[in-house]
């Protein structure tokens, strides 16, 4: 390897891969967004080292750079998501208790 050759750059497999599971097990696959973001971040990660290796110095700190920024927007949406989804389901749980509590009731009075 070439002395004046620049270190590799992290190419961010590891929170791509992070943030795109961490989408799918939170449930904000419904959402597309976070999803996309983490495979975008998984293909230019997974870019970098070829990059590198090939003595484009350049283009693997640029896929590196994305793929940061990938999954940086990924995990921030997935955040949000859980954020928005807590605050409705705290705000709308009486109501979706008195929702609950009538469907028993109408269950048990269809089994007597």
């Amino acid at each position: 390897m070439n002395e004046n050759m620049q270190s590799k750059p992290n190419n961010h497999m590891v929170m791509a891969i992070l943030t795109t599971v961490l989408s799918v097990l939170t449930c904000t696959f419904f959402y597309v967004i976070p999803i996309a973001a983490g495979i975008v971040s998984i293909i230019f990660a997974s870019q970098v080292n070829s990059k590198y290796e090939r003595g484009d110095l350049e283009g693997a700190k640029r896929n590196a750079t994305i793929a940061k920024i990938s999954w940086i927007i990924s995990l921030v949406l997935i955040i949000l998501i859980i954020i928005l989804w807590v605050t409705f389901v705290g705000t709308s749980w009486d109501t979706i208790m008195e929702m609950v509590e009538m469907e028993m009731e109408k269950q048990k009075s269809l089994q007597q």
